[in-house]
């Protein structure tokens, strides 16, 4: 498995992201993840279908936080042609409280605890910590990666505004 030393930082500290970097032009890799009610959630779920994909630590962190509520405001906007997808390895109980209480209703949150083999197939799993990296990926609907932004600091927003163009591009 690759390991990329040095590839962001959390806090100003040099972090090691496991696995193979997603790039623009790559399809997506698949994935199986679990959604708030545990059912396991695929690509094909999501066929047809431009994707955010806002991968994130934590949602019970401030940046997290932050930018989960920025998509989920931001994907009314956009229409019934796109879906926004937030990973992180929180438990799926732990989402559904999050949605709730911040009354996120437009994202699906999904979880890569059961086995963290999307952080390692994306390439974001923090060798370190365990957690995700910060990153935001843009995908047509046939899952060709259009545009990728991995946070260099995790403990820094992505760009909104160039993933919301990304995606209006695909529109």
């Amino acid at each position: 498995m690759a390991e990329r030393a040095g590839a962001i930082t959390l806090k100003g500290n040099p972090m090691t992201l496991l696995g193979n970097e997603v790039n623009n032009g790559q399809t997506l890799p698949e994935f199986a993840l679990r959604a708030v009610d545990m059912s396991v959630k695929t690509l094909a779920d999501y066929a047809g279908k431009v994707k955010i994909i806002s991968i994130v630590p934590s949602l019970d962190t401030p940046i997290c936080d932050l930018q989960t509520k920025h998509f989920n405001a931001d994907v009314s906007a956009l229409g019934d042609d796109v879906v926004v997808l937030t990973v992180s390895v929180d438990l799926p109980a732990a989402q559904k409280r999050w949605c709730g209480a911040t009354g996120s209703d437009k994202v699906i949150c999904l979880s890569d605890f059961y086995d963290h083999t999307f952080g390692v197939d994306y390439g974001v799993r923090i060798k370190e910590i365990g957690l995700l990296a910060r990153e935001v990926i843009v995908a047509d609907k046939d899952n060709k990666v259009t545009y990728v932004e991995l946070v260099p600091e995790v403990a820094q927003e992505p760009n909104y505004d160039a993933a919301l163009n990304a995606v209006k591009e695909l529109l």
